[in-house]
C-alpha cells in the first residue's frame, strides 16, 4: 500500500533545503520518523512460529503524534477510558472556529494560539453555562484540536463534547438543559471573540491583528449529539492521528501525489492532486509545536474536579429506570495472539531482539 512514508523518503530532503529556516525542529524530526517507521533505524524483534518455525521480522514504529502509522492502540485505549468518563445524560458537540483572518498569525505563533483558541471558546461556554437565565450549572467539557479540512488545508477550529447540563452549585442536583438548547449560540460567539481578543491583548499579540476583524461574526456551531457515543468515537480520530491516512492515497507517479476526500457538504468523493513538495508542506502544516496540548478536559471533567463528577453520575444513576442503575466500568481488550502470516497456524514467539541501526539514514 501506498504510504506518506514513500512520499517523505523520495522529496523530504529537497522540501527541507527549499524550507529552509522556515522548516522547525519538531516539523524535521517528524519527516525523519515517519520515513524511518517500522524499518531497522528503530529497532525491533524477530519471531518465530511454533508451527513451521519460519522467522518473522518486525521493527518499531517511530511513535511520533503525526505518524499516519502509529497510534492505533493509544486511540483504542484513549476512547475506552473516555467512554468510562461519560455520563448516562445527552450532549451536544459544538465547534468553535479560528477566523481566516488569523490563520497567518496561528502558524506564526502556533503553540500561543492554539492554546488559546480552547481557553477562549471553553471560558466563553462556562460562562453562558453558569448564568441561571440558561442552565446556571457546572457542565463537563471535553475540547479537541483540530487544524485541518479533509483536504489538508489550513483550518484550526475546536471540537468540544459538552454534556447537555452540569451539576448544581451546592452539588445537590443535576440540572437538565432545555430540550435541544443549551446556549444563545449568537451569545457565545460574541463572548468568544471578545475573550480571544483579550488573550491576544495579553499575550502581546493584538497589535498584529486588523481591528475590523472585532466587529465581525465568528463562527460557533452547536448541534445536539445524543448519548455522547458517536460523537466521542468522531473526536477519537483526531487525538492521534494526523491530517490524513494512507488508505487515502491513491497514486504517487512523477512527482504527483493523488489523494481523495469526502466532501462534508455533498458527501461526495473528491480528489486532490499535488506535487509532492506542495503535499509535504500541507502535510507539516498540522504539525503540532512541542508541548502543544491536542485534548483539554473542563468543568466536572477537569482532574481537579473528579468528586463532583462521582457527584454527578450518583444523581444521574438515581434516574435511570431500575436495573440500570450502574455502569460498567471500561475493561482492557485482552490482546489475540498473533498468527504466522506464512502458514495461518502456529502463533509467533519472541526469539531475540533487533538493535537500532541509528547510524543509518532510514
Amino acid at each position: 500500500m501506498l504510504e506518506v512514508a514513500d512520499i517523505v523518503r523520495l522529496h523530504g530532503a529537497a522540501y527541507c533545503e527549499k524550507a529552509g529556516s522556515a522548516l522547525s525542529a519538531v516539523q524535521k524530526r517528524a519527516l525523519r520518523d515517519i520515513s524511518a517507521c517500522r524499518t531497522p533505524f528503530f529497532g525491533g524483534h524477530v519471531y518465530q512460529c511454533d508451527h513451521c518455525a519460519q522467522k518473522v521480522f518486525s521493527y518499531h514504529s517511530c511513535r511520533n503524534r503525526s505518524c499516519p502509522k502509529c497510534h492505533q492502540d493509544q486511540t483504542e485505549r484513549w476512547l475506552e477510558k473516555q467512554r468510562g468518563h461519560l455520563l448516562p445524560c445527552n450532549y451536544f458537540l459544538l465547534t468553535f472556529t479560528l477566523p481566516s483572518e488569523l490563520r497567518s498569525l496561528a502558524r506564526s505563533h502556533p503553540k500561543k494560539i492554539y492554546g488559546l483558541l480552547m481557553k477562549a471558546a471553553a471560558d466563553a461556554l462556562q460562562k453562558l453555562v453558569g448564568d441561571s437565565r440558561y442552565l446556571g450549572a457546572r457542565i463537563g467539557a471535553l475540547a479537541v484540536l483540530h487544524t485541518w479540512t479533509r483536504a489538508m488545508l489550513f483550518h484550526p477550529h475546536v471540537h468540544m463534547l459538552v454534556t447537555a447540563g452540569g451539576l448544581a452549585a451546592d452539588g445537590s442536583s443535576w440540572i437538565d438543559s432545555k430540550p435541544g438548547f443549551l446556549v444563545p449560540v449568537r451569545a457565545l460567539s460574541v463572548i468568544f471573540r471578545a475573550k480571544f481578543c483579550t488573550g491576544l491583548k495579553k499575550a502581546g499579540l493584538l497589535g498584529e491583528v486588523d481591528p475590523s476583524l472585532w466587529k465581525k461574526k465568528w463562527v460557533v456551531h452547536c448541534q445536539h449529539a445524543g448519548h455522547g457515543e458517536k460523537v466521542l468515537d468522531y473526536l477519537g480520530r483526531y487525538v492521534f492521528r494526523i491530517v490524513i491516512s494512507n488508505s487515502r492515497l491513491e497514486a504517487f507517479d512523477n512527482g504527483v501525489v493523488r489523494f481523495r476526500y469526502r466532501d462534508n457538504r455533498t458527501h461526495q468523493m473528491r480528489r486532490v492532486t499535488l506535487p509532492a513538495e506542495d503535499f509535504i508542506g500541507r502535510f507539516l502544516q498540522h504539525v503540532l509545536p512541542r508541548g502543544c496540548v491536542k485534548v483539554r478536559y473542563y468543568g466536572i471533567w477537569s482532574l481537579s474536579r473528579r468528586k463532583q463528577l462521582t457527584q454527578a453520575r450518583s444523581l444521574l444513576l438515581l434516574r435511570l429506570p431500575h436495573g440500570n442503575s450502574s455502569t460498567p466500568e471500561p475493561t482492557s481488550r485482552d490482546r489475540a495472539a498473533v498468527r504466522c502470516p506464512f502458514c495461518h497456524q502456529g502463533i509467533l514467539i519472541p526469539l531475540e531482539p533487533l538493535p537500532a541501526q541509528r547510524g543509518r539514514s532510514p
